[in-house]
């Protein structure tokens, strides 16, 4: 299968940094065999065909290789940050969330010392 051409398509967005993967539309053909037979209008070496036009071609298919293992490297590290950061809330959360109750229960305690209300009268309250 050749390469007709490559497009760049955004698979995703992070933070506001657009990520990026490569499209390739394949065809028939061996790679670098020139124009017409699925090396494409590359340029004047593959367009000759031969080995150099393979062997270039083998050269661009290990760069999009490559600069996909990237991109997918990047967006890995990017969602593990932002992981990190959710969890880091949550903790946040939960630990404000836990003074608060602490704070109610002493409230409750003093206004329970305030008033003189027995633990009968709080079950009649309630």
């Amino acid at each position: 299968m050749a390469l007709l051409r490559a497009g760049v398509r955004a698979v995703g967005l992070s933070r506001n940094l657009a990520v990026f993967s490569q499209t390739r539309v394949m065809s028939t053909g061996e790679l670098g065999s020139g124009v017409g037979k699925g090396g494409g209008g590359g340029g004047s070496i593959r367009e000759s065909g031969g080995s150099f036009g393979k062997r270039e071609a083998a050269k661009e298919e290990e760069y999009f290789r490559k600069l996909q293992a990237q991109q997918l490297k990047s967006l890995r590290k990017q969602h593990d940050e932002e992981i990190d950061f959710h969890e880091a809330a949550i903790r946040r959360h939960k630990d404000a969330i836990s003074r608060h109750k602490k704070k109610m229960h002493q409230i409750e305690d003093e206004e329970d010392e305030i008033l003189g209300d027995s633990d009968s009268d709080k079950d009649r309250k309630k």
